[in-house]
């Protein structure tokens, strides 16, 4: 019991050092230009550095492409997941190990191996400098459908029965009964895709060229180029891209960790 109080301080040491550069970011978005680098308390906080970024940069409309993004992406690829994930979890049928091992070794392969041949399929498609083709690549995720299978076999095969014998099929189990059972891991899984795709930032940087489909990321590194001597810009600008983040993690942390203990327990 003695070692409890040094665990809680070395837990909050470590908490600290996690906040410390969020923290940072916080308070040099707000610092006056002069002062950006100043190690100590600024003399002064000023909105002038987020209003500019607000109002003289499309900053906003970044945002709104990355939110609309990630919320589809998240949206659709949840539905498709889970419907994925129950068929490799509970129906037989021929070939359902190498469909899934096929899955799984998606694990292994990185977006910059398969940039270019990806970036021709979606040329030949039409849907470059499109929403679909910033929404459609990002839509297939082996983690997610691995998380869901391995939950999914952990769910009583007494409840599906009980369902056949009221004369559920397939549909109805997935919906009425794999779906509600499903929801902690559900979302969890939209904390994970939201702050993935919010993220992203070479595909959305590969595909979109046209400045009205730039998302928040690519939008940053642009004011990287253009305010090279003005880095409290893109500080402010950072501050703000950040904020729907920890936002979204911090409601959905519960979720996630929830899912993270359960995953894989049968």
């Amino acid at each position: 019991m003695r070692s409890i109080p040094g665990r809680a301080a070395l837990a909050y040491l470590a908490a600290l050092v996690t906040v410390a550069p969020l923290l940072w970011l916080l308070f040099s978005a707000f610092r006056p230009a002069s002062e950006l680098y100043d190690p100590g308390w600024p003399s002064e906080l000023t909105l002038s550095n987020v209003a500019y970024v607000l109002t003289e940069v499309p900053f906003l409309r970044y945002l709104a492409n990355s939110a609309f993004v990630a919320v589809t992406v998240t949206v659709i690829a949840l539905f498709l997941h889970s419907m994925a994930a129950y068929a490799l979890a509970r129906l037989s049928f021929r070939g359902r190990g190498f469909a899934f091992a096929s899955v799984v070794a998606t694990l292994l392969i990185s977006l910059p191996v398969i940039l270019v041949p990806l970036f021709i399929v979606v040329r030949g498609l039409g849907l470059v400098d499109t929403y679909a083709g910033l929404i459609v690549p990002g839509l297939f995720n082996a983690f997610g459908i691995f998380l869901l299978r391995q939950f999914y076999l952990g769910v009583p095969k007494e409840l599906e029965e009980a369902a056949h014998l009221d004369g559920c099929g397939h549909w109805r189990i997935y919906w009425h009964v794999i779906l509600p059972l499903s929801r902690p891991m559900l979302a969890a899984l939209a904390v994970l895709f939201f702050l993935a795709n919010w993220n992203s930032f070479l595909w959305p940087l590969a595909v979109a060229q046209d400045e009205s489909l730039r998302v928040v990321q690519v939008g940053i590194a642009s004011l990287q180029g253009q305010y090279a001597s003005k880095q409290h810009y893109v500080i402010a600008a950072a501050m703000l891209a950040a904020i729907p983040t920890v936002l979204v993690f911090l409601l959905g942390q519960r979720w996630l960790v929830a899912s993270l203990k359960t995953t894989g327990l049968r």
